[in-house]
């Protein structure tokens, strides 16, 4: 089938979930920045509808939610190739792993021709997903790396051909972070003016290394008796998490926020900004933070090279290493005028070169490549 630029090719786009996470809301992103006169793009998440489902369907993209179950995913197949074969696209773009593999399998069988992969994380948690990866990888045209890290990882583990993938990072958007205004800080739990405020973001799992965060607050806790912890997010560790707390002595010193809804106002009422995390693609939190001029301590994870420089965007940590990220966090804690050279440099480097803008050309550029090739 040959298209012609005058009349939008329709683009299919599947995710695993919508949930409110990093790879979600990139999704949304991407679909409702695309040139709309090129591409007519469709969604369907094998999970169910919520509040970014609205976000898309008011941008008029249609949405299509298969309510399955994290148990129960592969039981939707043959409605997902129903659906596929309904919107009959020129390019399936997936997101997340069940819906990489699913999204294949179905493709194959609703006959669409080109496929886009998206990897987002180096997936340490098993070796079946990259045995998954590699035999399903004949139904893909190209799979697209977050960073070039996500990538060697990728091709290391599951042997697929480099000349398949496809590094685009993940983007940003600058000017909401950077000009989002602070709330106040008496508004967080036990803190005022003279607090010092360390925040994290992101999803209570083992991933993230968040029983870190735990053992540097009591470690820092009578060096640094201003310092709060305020950690914004949900996630199935979030019970052992209250307990470790209560048992730590920790409450009145680290709060567990829960979901928040203003992470721009969080970021640039907070001081400092600690990352733990102990694997990643490229954190889109990290550039969040860079965008609102917050200044960073993370562990060195994929993705973090190609993002901050350590002693010049920001602090970067051997992964794992607790006392060094403690004494990076007491570096920071006791120098303001650092804290604002880190932050500068780290937001310099984000509005040049992350801008959203950027990463949809890069996508748009590689669903013309494959376009081309069915002229």
């Amino acid at each position: 089938m040959t298209e012609t630029p005058d009349s939008p090719v329709p683009i299919l786009f599947c995710i695993t979930e919508l949930d409110p996470g990093g790879a979600e809301l990139a999704l949304v992103q991407l679909v409702t920045r695309l040139d709309r006169e090129r591409w007519e793009p469709f969604v369907i998440t094998l999970g169910k509808e919520t509040e970014l489902v609205d976000g898309l369907q008011s941008a008029d993209i249609p949405v299509t939610c298969l309510n399955a179950t994290s148990s129960r995913q592969f039981s939707i197949y043959p409605r997902l190739v129903k659906e596929f074969r309904r919107i009959n696209p020129a390019i399936l773009q997936t997101y997340l792993f069940h819906a990489n593999i699913l999204g294949r399998m179905a493709a194959r069988s609703a006959r669409i021709k080109h496929v886009v992969s998206g990897i987002r994380v180096a997936e340490r948690r098993g070796k079946w997903y990259h045995r998954v990866e590699r035999w399903t990888d004949r139904w893909v045209s190209k799979h697209v790396c977050v960073s070039r890290a996500v990538r060697d990882f990728t091709i290391q583990m599951t042997r697929i051909p480099a000349e398949k993938m496809v590094v685009i990072p993940n983007g940003v958007d600058v000017i909401r972070f950077a000009n989002a205004s602070p709330i106040i800080r008496k508004s967080l739990p036990d803190c005022d003016d003279d607090t010092l405020i360390a925040l994290f973001v992101g999803r209570l799992d083992q991933q993230k290394g968040i029983f870190d965060l735990l053992t540097v607050a009591e470690n820092l806790r009578e060096q640094i008796p201003h310092l709060k912890w305020m950690i914004a997010g949900e996630g199935p560790l979030k019970i052992e998490m209250e307990a470790r707390i209560e048992k730590m002595n920790l409450r009145g010193c680290v709060h567990l926020l829960g979901r928040r809804s203003d992470i721009a106002e969080l970021m640039k009422t907070a001081d400092l900004f600690v990352f733990p995390s102990r694997w990643e693609g490229m954190p889109n939190v990290i550039l969040e933070a860079m965008a609102a001029r917050l200044p960073i301590i993370s562990y060195d994870v994929e993705g973090i090279d190609e993002l901050l420089t350590d002693h010049q965007s920001g602090l970067v940590i051997p992964n794992g290493n607790i006392p060094e990220i403690s004494k990076a966090i007491a570096t920071l804690a006791q120098n303001p005028k650092l804290r604002t050279s880190y932050a500068e440099k780290a937001f310099q480097k984000v509005s040049s070169q992350f801008r959203w803008e950027q990463t949809v050309s890069q996508y748009q550029q590689l669903y013309e490549r494959l376009i081309s090739t069915s002229s």
